[in-house]
Protein backbone atom coordinates (compact mmCIF):
# COMPACT_ATOMS: atom_id res chain seq x y z
CA UNK A 1 0.00 0.00 0.00
CA UNK A 2 1.22 3.48 -0.84
CA UNK A 3 0.96 6.32 1.70
CA UNK A 4 -0.34 9.66 0.41
CA UNK A 5 -0.76 11.64 3.62
CA UNK A 6 0.23 15.07 2.31
CA UNK A 7 -1.56 14.65 -0.99
CA UNK A 8 -4.78 13.81 0.82
CA UNK A 9 -4.78 16.80 3.17
CA UNK A 10 -8.11 18.11 1.84
CA UNK A 11 -9.49 14.83 0.58
CA UNK A 12 -11.15 11.77 2.01
CA UNK A 13 -9.25 8.51 2.00
CA UNK A 14 -11.22 5.70 0.45
CA UNK A 15 -10.04 2.11 0.65
CA UNK A 16 -10.45 0.26 -2.62
CA UNK A 17 -9.39 -3.37 -2.56
CA UNK A 18 -5.74 -3.55 -1.54
CA UNK A 19 -4.93 0.03 -2.55
CA UNK A 20 -5.73 3.49 -1.25
CA UNK A 21 -6.90 6.34 -3.40
CA UNK A 22 -7.86 9.91 -2.63
CA UNK A 23 -11.26 11.25 -3.53
CA UNK A 24 -12.16 14.90 -3.21
CA UNK A 25 -14.24 15.41 -0.11
CA UNK A 26 -17.23 17.71 -0.29
CA UNK A 27 -16.35 21.15 1.05
CA UNK A 28 -17.92 21.93 4.42
CA UNK A 29 -21.23 23.81 4.30
CA UNK A 30 -20.54 27.50 3.87
CA UNK A 31 -17.09 26.93 2.38
CA UNK A 32 -17.95 29.24 -0.51
CA UNK A 33 -17.29 32.28 1.69
CA UNK A 34 -20.75 32.80 3.17
CA UNK A 35 -20.97 33.13 6.93
CA UNK A 36 -23.82 30.70 7.69
CA UNK A 37 -23.34 30.56 11.45
CA UNK A 38 -26.64 32.26 12.29
CA UNK A 39 -28.74 30.25 9.84
CA UNK A 40 -27.12 26.96 10.89
CA UNK A 41 -27.83 27.75 14.55
CA UNK A 42 -31.48 28.48 13.74
CA UNK A 43 -31.83 25.26 11.71
CA UNK A 44 -30.39 23.27 14.62
CA UNK A 45 -33.35 24.39 16.75
CA UNK A 46 -37.00 23.45 16.91
CA UNK A 47 -39.18 25.19 14.29
CA UNK A 48 -42.49 26.92 14.96
CA UNK A 49 -45.18 25.28 12.81
CA UNK A 50 -47.19 27.71 10.65
CA UNK A 51 -49.77 27.10 7.92
CA UNK A 52 -48.69 29.23 4.95
CA UNK A 53 -51.38 31.28 3.25
CA UNK A 54 -53.10 30.41 -0.03
CA UNK A 55 -53.11 34.08 -1.08
CA UNK A 56 -51.53 37.35 0.10
CA UNK A 57 -54.51 38.31 2.29
CA UNK A 58 -54.37 34.98 4.14
CA UNK A 59 -50.59 35.02 4.60
CA UNK A 60 -49.61 34.76 8.27
CA UNK A 61 -46.83 36.95 9.59
CA UNK A 62 -43.50 35.39 10.52
CA UNK A 63 -40.65 37.10 12.35
CA UNK A 64 -37.05 37.39 11.26
CA UNK A 65 -34.39 35.42 13.14
CA UNK A 66 -36.69 32.47 13.86
CA UNK A 67 -37.07 29.03 12.34
CA UNK A 68 -40.47 28.07 10.92
CA UNK A 69 -41.86 24.85 9.47
CA UNK A 70 -44.41 25.92 6.86
CA UNK A 71 -47.27 23.63 5.99
CA UNK A 72 -48.08 24.30 2.34
CA UNK A 73 -51.06 23.93 0.00
CA UNK A 74 -51.38 22.29 -3.40
CA UNK A 75 -49.83 24.87 -5.70
CA UNK A 76 -52.84 25.02 -8.05
CA UNK A 77 -54.86 26.35 -5.08
CA UNK A 78 -52.44 29.21 -4.30
CA UNK A 79 -52.94 32.72 -5.70
CA UNK A 80 -49.53 34.41 -5.74
CA UNK A 81 -49.01 38.15 -5.22
CA UNK A 82 -46.70 38.02 -8.27
CA UNK A 83 -46.05 35.14 -10.64
CA UNK A 84 -43.09 33.09 -9.39
CA UNK A 85 -39.79 34.16 -10.93
CA UNK A 86 -39.18 30.69 -12.33
CA UNK A 87 -41.58 28.46 -14.18
CA UNK A 88 -41.48 25.40 -12.02
CA UNK A 89 -43.06 22.05 -11.48
CA UNK A 90 -46.84 22.30 -11.27
CA UNK A 91 -48.20 18.72 -11.13
CA UNK A 92 -48.16 17.63 -7.52
CA UNK A 93 -46.33 20.78 -6.40
CA UNK A 94 -46.93 22.66 -3.17
CA UNK A 95 -46.70 26.37 -2.41
CA UNK A 96 -47.48 28.97 0.21
CA UNK A 97 -47.13 32.62 1.21
CA UNK A 98 -46.09 34.32 4.46
CA UNK A 99 -45.60 37.97 5.39
CA UNK A 100 -42.58 39.39 7.18
CA UNK A 101 -41.54 42.86 8.30
CA UNK A 102 -38.04 44.30 8.19
CA UNK A 103 -37.30 47.33 10.37
CA UNK A 104 -34.71 48.88 8.06
CA UNK A 105 -33.60 48.48 4.47
CA UNK A 106 -30.73 46.09 3.88
CA UNK A 107 -29.70 42.67 2.69
CA UNK A 108 -31.80 39.86 4.10
CA UNK A 109 -31.41 36.15 3.50
CA UNK A 110 -34.08 33.49 3.14
CA UNK A 111 -32.85 30.04 4.14
CA UNK A 112 -34.77 26.85 3.32
CA UNK A 113 -34.23 23.15 3.92
CA UNK A 114 -35.55 21.87 0.56
CA UNK A 115 -35.08 22.88 -3.10
CA UNK A 116 -38.19 25.08 -3.36
CA UNK A 117 -38.31 28.20 -5.52
CA UNK A 118 -38.26 31.32 -3.31
CA UNK A 119 -39.56 34.81 -4.18
CA UNK A 120 -39.79 38.01 -2.14
CA UNK A 121 -42.56 40.39 -3.20
CA UNK A 122 -43.36 44.01 -2.39
CA UNK A 123 -46.43 45.82 -3.74
CA UNK A 124 -47.15 42.99 -6.20
CA UNK A 125 -43.65 43.05 -7.72
CA UNK A 126 -40.83 40.54 -7.37
CA UNK A 127 -37.66 41.75 -5.70
CA UNK A 128 -34.70 40.38 -7.64
CA UNK A 129 -32.33 38.24 -5.61
CA UNK A 130 -28.75 39.47 -5.33
CA UNK A 131 -27.03 36.17 -4.59
CA UNK A 132 -27.58 32.59 -3.45
CA UNK A 133 -25.73 29.63 -2.10
CA UNK A 134 -26.65 26.08 -1.36
CA UNK A 135 -25.50 22.54 -1.28
CA UNK A 136 -27.17 19.16 -1.00
CA UNK A 137 -26.69 17.60 2.38
CA UNK A 138 -26.28 20.94 4.14
CA UNK A 139 -28.67 22.55 6.62
CA UNK A 140 -30.00 24.85 5.39
CA UNK A 141 -30.15 23.50 1.84
CA UNK A 142 -30.35 26.88 0.08
CA UNK A 143 -30.00 30.55 1.05
CA UNK A 144 -31.11 33.40 -1.21
CA UNK A 145 -30.11 37.03 -0.54
CA UNK A 146 -32.28 40.05 -1.34
CA UNK A 147 -31.74 43.79 -0.95
CA UNK A 148 -35.07 44.84 0.52
CA UNK A 149 -36.68 48.09 1.62
CA UNK A 150 -38.00 48.56 5.15
CA UNK A 151 -41.58 47.48 5.66
CA UNK A 152 -43.90 44.54 5.11
CA UNK A 153 -42.94 42.01 2.43
CA UNK A 154 -44.25 38.68 1.18
CA UNK A 155 -42.28 35.46 0.89
CA UNK A 156 -43.57 32.95 -1.66
CA UNK A 157 -42.31 29.36 -1.89
CA UNK A 158 -43.35 27.15 -4.78
CA UNK A 159 -42.55 24.34 -7.16
CA UNK A 160 -41.66 21.32 -5.05
CA UNK A 161 -43.46 18.05 -4.25
CA UNK A 162 -43.16 18.29 -0.48
CA UNK A 163 -46.02 19.71 1.62
CA UNK A 164 -43.66 21.26 4.17
CA UNK A 165 -40.54 23.41 4.19
CA UNK A 166 -38.45 24.92 6.98
CA UNK A 167 -37.49 28.58 6.53
CA UNK A 168 -35.71 31.40 8.30
CA UNK A 169 -35.32 35.03 7.31
CA UNK A 170 -32.23 36.80 8.65
CA UNK A 171 -30.37 40.04 8.09
CA UNK A 172 -27.13 39.26 6.26
CA UNK A 173 -23.98 39.74 8.33
CA UNK A 174 -21.64 42.50 7.18
CA UNK A 175 -18.91 41.39 4.78
CA UNK A 176 -15.82 40.00 6.51
CA UNK A 177 -13.63 42.77 5.10
CA UNK A 178 -15.78 45.68 6.34
CA UNK A 179 -14.66 47.73 9.34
Amino acid sequence: MMKRSRLCAWTAVVSVGAGVMCAHAAPPCGADGWNLTHEQALFAGTPRVVHAGKDPTAAPEVKTDRLYRLTLTAQQNVTFAAAPGKKALTDGAYAGIVRFKVPSAGTYRVAIDRPFWVDVVQDGKLITSTDFTGERGCEPHKIVAYDVPAGMLLLQVSGQVNPQVSISITRAPPPANSH
